[in-house]
């Protein structure tokens, strides 16, 4: 690469110095790479084993003749180390650290300069070996690994992306971050855990049989205790630097292990397995986020890309996963309920993870999901505490819709966010409504996050109105915790999966014609709940045998809720052979097996109304009415522009690229339909549920279809490509590490 800068001076040549000394000459960013260290052999061997160009022995020529400067030096030398070369800096050099510590590095800026001058940029890489001194200068230190930036509010623009370039160069990954914020978090995840392997391995060594106990340590002890093989120097002086934030950290651990002492004094099992539980599930989340494979990190590093083929014959029997609006509620549900509850055909999702994960972390103990069973060992209506910091919710607007009226209701205050989809849909719909129930929330230009601030929940006079089940189930989760009855008004049928569940955990609803009334501080007790599958789910395979051949096809114990079921009643209008058997009620539930046999569709018209009720299973109807004969006409309403995408824009033209007929009217959707559509190559808008309808779309092309950005199928039904392929469709999912 051509040189960003003639000469950088590394003072320092320790491990991180020359780590990042050796990888800045490998990869050309300076023109000369000059080290300068108390210890002139480590310059002499520095040169010689090429981690640098030159040897600065006078620490005033090389600073005199450097136009960037990275110091490596322990953090409690900043200070004599910048009063030594602040009379030989040039007017235009930039300054960095690589400090572990920020507040005393600012603080020895501004006793050696005045103030800390512009062109001073903090820095600390996020690496680091138990080995120390130049010959352990490894280039590859810092490759995937992240680099902390923090820069003042009047640090130069120019200072900064020099130093991130230089960052960049090594293959680290940058974060900015403010101070103070950083040496919080770095006490917390990087000083504590140094401190309890130096306090751990000291204690353990005072043992008189010592020997036995370090000869037999298992793997765990190992690890653990690897840090404590680190500089003790260093870390004197970091807990030197970083007191009051360690201090704090390790008080929160001592009463952290205080807890869990007393429940093993006691032997409680629960308080136990809570405790286990909890950091299981926390230790698994972060590492799913750091690796961006969860919903907390909506698959920033994996691109996943359908490849559809035509053909193929749906036969035999499918089994969907559970319902997804019915996981979500059994999960908050279960977790306010006194005593166990059990959660059979949990639908393991990113969704539907998001909230088991957030009640988690409101210190409810959730075992599981295993195979689909969940146990909540509930804390009841007020034992929720508050979290560690905001709720991450993914994709979820299910769960976020939910949860603000909860939240509302607890005494503390909570922040809940979501990835970049959720942020953009629209939250003031339920806000609104339950700010008249007394609730304090804000939203950022009625969109995620929302900042929550709990208090008590008012009696409401007269009648809430509800458009929709979410917004109804946040009114009456925030009515638990009302003293009176609460009643919400439906101005057309909506899913009634919220009243139905209370029922199971033993509340008391009454539904009258158009309206819900709702007892307020009602105590739920544990029970053990069944998921039916999901409609949703299972309509796209209805929809894949109705447009295959020779399709025969049996889906058990499907969700038929009156209030989701439309998508059967408009795809039966269209001739589908659709056929319901064993119905019954499986916990409050309706359920039924669907029989499907291939048909020949045809056109049809859809209303505002059984849109919005068939709202989930807008692209099944759309690639029905592409291969239906005839023309089928469906209300447009705007409900389908604020979804994980504007559906309407992106189903709309990927059957138009499919060779599909379609016009987009202000008060409808016009579909005529063909025998076959074309092969093409599609995006998803990453929508789910697109994803999937036009994977199913593919069976009747004429060519290959590539459907790309399909990595948030994840959402709602993670096994979708494996689930088709056994069923006859001819698919196969391509996932890419983006992030190499």
């Amino acid at each position: 690469m051509t040189p960003l800068v003639d000469n950088l001076l590394v003072i320092g040549l320790g491990m991180i110095g020359g780590s990042l000394a050796k990888a800045l000459k490998q990869r050309g960013f300076a023109r000369s790479v000059i080290g300068s260290d108390r210890n002139e052999d480590e310059l002499t061997k520095g040169v010689s084993l090429g981690v640098i160009d030159e040897a600065g022995f006078d620490l005033a020529a090389a600073v005199a003749k450097s136009d960037l400067i990275v110091l490596a030096v322990p953090v409690k030398a900043t200070e004599t180390v910048l009063r030594a070369i602040q009379p030989y800096l040039k007017a235009e050099v930039v300054l960095t650290d690589v400090g572990s510590t920020k507040r005393n590095v600012i603080e020895a800026a501004q006793a050696v300069f005045g103030r800390v001058p512009e062109w001073f940029v903090p820095g600390h890489p996020i690496a680091g070996s138990e080995k120390s001194g130049v010959a352990a200068a490894d280039a590859d230190l810092f490759k995937k690994h992240k680099v902390i930036v923090a820069p003042l509010d009047d640090t130069s623009k120019e200072a900064q992306q020099l130093v991130s370039r230089m960052w960049q160069v090594t293959g680290a990954e940058l974060i900015q971050m403010d101070i103070h914020r950083h040496d919080e978090v770095l006490a917390a995840t990087s000083h504590l855990p140094h401190v309890l392997a130096f306090s751990l391995v000291d204690t353990l060594a005072k043992e008189q049989d010592n020997l036995e106990i370090f000869r037999y340590a298992a793997g765990g002890f190992r690890d653990f205790t690897r840090i404590a093989a680190s500089d003790p120097t260093m870390w004197r002086d970091v807990c030197d630097a970083n007191q009051a934030e360690l201090l704090a950290q390790i008080d929160k651990f001592t009463a952290g292990l205080s807890t869990l002492r007393q429940a093993i004094v006691e032997n409680d099992g629960q308080q136990m397995l809570g405790i286990f539980t909890r950091a299981k599930a926390a230790r698994e989340h972060f590492t799913k986020m750091l690796a961006g494979t969860a919903y907390s990190q909506k698959h920033n590093n994996v691109d996943v890309t359908f490849h559809a083929h035509s053909g193929g014959v749906i036969n035999g029997q499918v089994v969907v996963p559970g319902d997804k609006s019915i996981s979500h509620r059994a999960i908050i549900f279960g977790a306010l309920a006194e005593g166990e509850t059990i959660i059979d055909g949990f639908l393991e999702c990113e969704d539907s993870l998001a909230t088991l994960q957030a009640f988690r972390d409101m210190g409810v103990v959730i075992e599981g999901p295993y195979q689909g069973r969940v146990k909540i060992y509930g804390v009841g209506l007020h034992g929720l505490c508050e979290p560690p910091g905001p709720l991450y919710l993914g994709n979820s607007a299910t769960a976020m819709r939910l949860m603000a009226g909860l939240l509302a209701a607890q005494p503390f205050d909570t922040v809940l966010q979501g990835d970049a989809s959720l942020s953009s849909r629209p939250m003031e719909q339920v806000v609104e409504p339950l700010r008249r129930m007394g609730a304090t929330i804000s939203t950022t230009d009625g969109h995620a996050p929302l900042l929550i601030k709990g208090g008590p929940i008012q009696s409401q006079e007269g009648t809430l109105v509800a458009a929709n089940s979410q917004i109804k189930t946040a009114l009456m989760l925030a009515a638990l915790y009302a003293q009176d009855a609460i009643e919400i008004a439906e101005p057309s049928l909506t899913r009634d999966h919220t009243e139905r569940m209370l029922r199971q955990f033993g509340a008391n609803v009454t539904v009258r014609d158009g309206s819900v009334a709702f007892e307020g501080a009602q105590r739920l007790c544990g029970t053990h709940l069944q998921i039916p599958a999901d409609l949703s789910s299972a309509a796209l395979f209805i929809l894949a045998a109705l447009i295959t051949e020779q399709s025969d096809l049996l889906i058990t114990r499907v969700g038929i809720n009156p209030g989701r079921k439309t998508v059967l009643d408009v795809l039966c209008r269209m001739g589908g052979a659709i056929t319901l058997s064993q119905e019954h009620d499986l916990d409050g539930e309706p359920v039924a097996d669907i029989h499907v046999r291939s048909s020949e569709l045809v056109g049809t018209s859809v209303d505002a109304s059984e849109m919005l009720h068939a709202i989930d299973d807008f692209p099944v109807i759309c690639v029905a009415a592409a291969l239906a004969n005839g023309e089928t006409v469906i209300a447009r309403v705007p409900e389908l522009e604020h979804k994980e995408s504007n559906q309407i824009e992106v189903i709309t033209q990927a059957l138009l690229s499919m060779g599909a007929s379609i016009s987009v009217e202000p008060t409808e959707i016009r579909i005529r339909g063909k025998a076959l559509l074309n092969g093409a190559e599609l995006t998803s808008g990453d929508d789910h549920r697109i994803a999937m309808a036009l994977a199913v779309a593919a069976a009747r092309a004429e060519g290959d279809v590539v459907i790309k950005g399909c990595a948030n199928v994840a959402t709602s039904f993670p096994d979708f490509a494996e689930v088709a392929s056994k069923a006859g469709l001819k698919i196969h999912k391509e996932e890419t590490d983006v992030s190499k």
